[in-house]
């Protein structure tokens, strides 16, 4: 799915992989955040995702208003404010997607797979 921002001067196309990709570096740049997580469906294990599967720890939704929904899938430092991180990654997140993509965040929620020491 993609989102689509019109203007006097057309239509502009954003598919949900760009979104996710600007989530997932935004999400890299936050103190205490070690990196994006997966969930293995097979074992249940939680995998740390290389820079170049970013988009793998973050589902996007466009809903019918045009409003985003970003779910961030993220890995956490050890000994570090969990509740800080996420406020800060929220703050962050939602800031540079509306900065960049010009679209309307309405959630980001923040689901901490794992720590890591």
């Amino acid at each position: 799915m993609h989102s689509t921002v019109k203007n006097e001067f057309g239509t502009i196309t954003i598919d949900n992989e760009v979104i996710g990709r600007l989530a997932g570096l935004t999400a890299m740049e936050c103190y205490g955040v070690v990196g994006m997580a997966a969930k293995s469906i097979r074992d249940g294990l939680v995998h740390l995702l290389k820079i170049e599967s970013l988009t793998k720890g973050v589902r996007t939704k466009v809903t019918e208003d045009n409003e985003l929904i970003i779910n961030l899938h993220i890995i956490v430092e050890y000994g570090t404010n969990i509740h800080a991180i996420a406020n800060t990654l929220i703050d962050n997140v939602k800031y540079k997607l509306e900065t960049f993509v010009g679209l309307t965040v309405r959630e980001v929620n923040v689901f901490v797979e794992s720590v890591r020491v």
